[in-house]
């Protein structure tokens, strides 16, 4: 009897120690499991703010300007995967318009063109030139922009009455948006967002405004005053473009905001009246020559213009996918790319 008590108390106790070397053992892969699981979080951690955080040229504080870095233009480089640039010497003149004094131009995505003429009439022109349509407003007043990029609806803005005119792509007549109703100061320019909004840039004020043409009242406004500093600015062009939105300054460059309003950064390109832009590339006019800034590659590069085209004629370039639009004091000259 007591041998069998023996032996049942060190079976108890043998049991006991497994079981406690049991545990220390899930102990320690627990553990290790733990520390590898901080670690695999830490890590990924690491890397998502790696990929989040801005680049250090994508935002640049007013008083410096973002780095712009000179790039080669081979022959044949494109513009954008599924557009070419014409080489030196390969422009093709394919149509001229002859159109005296000519107003300011707009694009829309399809190819359409809109051109204001000297008696401030909007024409709607297919992409090879050809005339599809006009607009004479009933009331008289000169045609300071026009913005066709909007999907839905095309905008025209007549700063002599200080009045927003949204068409249709037939031009007819939505709404009509009298904006000293609303805004106190006096607006310089304006253009149309791909949602539908407006940006208005109050000279008054020095401040840009977003203003809802559904609701009839301002958005949001973002003052310029610390912006700009002691200089004294001239704003010549606004744009919306792939969620940034593009302030010319002749005086000092262009100021990028994003689509909420906000400051970014300014490109030092001075002395512009209008930019346009094809693909991921901004394009303007300077020194007789095309440049093309990368927005995000931050690269620049030129082309030549057409030989048979006089440079201090030219008042506006938009570019399409196959052509190019130039419009001069004479009127329109249409190139294929």
């Amino acid at each position: 009897m007591m041998a069998t008590s023996w032996y049942c108390g060190s079976l108890r106790a043998e049991l006991r120690r497994g079981n406690e070397e049991v545990g220390i053992a899930q102990k320690k892969r627990w553990l290790r499991l733990a520390l590898l699981n901080t670690s695999f979080l830490l890590l990924n951690s690491s890397f998502t703010q790696a990929q989040t955080v801005p680049s250090a040229a994508s935002v640049a504080p007013a008083a410096r300007v973002a780095p712009v870095e000179t790039a080669p233009t081979p022959p044949g480089q494109a513009l954008s995967p599924a557009a070419p640039t014409p080489a030196a010497g390969t422009w093709q003149l394919t149509k001229v318009l002859a159109l005296p004094n000519p107003g300011v131009a707009s694009l829309d995505r399809r190819g359409t063109l809109y051109l204001a003429d000297q008696d401030n009439n909007l024409r709607q022109l297919a992409r090879d030139g050809q005339p599809l349509n006009t607009y004479s407003p009933a009331q008289p007043g000169h045609i300071a922009v026009i913005e066709a990029w909007n999907q839905n609806s095309l905008l025209v803005f007549y700063d002599d009455r200080q009045q927003v005119l949204l068409l249709d792509r037939f031009l007819a007549p939505l709404s009509e948006i009298r904006l000293a109703d609303y805004i106190d100061g006096t607006v310089r320019t304006a253009t149309l967002a791909p949602d539908g909004l407006l940006w208005l840039l109050d000279e008054s004020a020095l401040t840009l405004r977003e203003f809802d043409p559904q609701a009839l009242r301002v958005v949001q406004s973002t003052p310029l005053d610390l912006i700009i500093g002691r200089s004294r600015p001239d704003f010549r062009f606004l744009r919306q473009y792939q969620n940034n939105v593009y302030l010319v300054d002749h005086t000092s460059g262009i100021f990028v905001f994003d689509n909420l309003g906000n400051y970014r950064k300014k490109l030092p390109f001075t002395g512009l009246d209008f930019i346009t832009f094809r693909g991921d590339e901004l394009v303007y006019l300077a020194q007789g020559q095309l440049h093309f800034f990368h927005l995000y590659n931050l690269t620049e590069r030129t082309q030549a213009l057409p030989p048979d085209l006089d440079a201090t004629t030219v008042r506006q370039v938009l570019l399409g996918d196959q052509s190019a639009y130039f419009v001069t004091t004479q009127g329109l000259r249409i190139y294929q790319l």
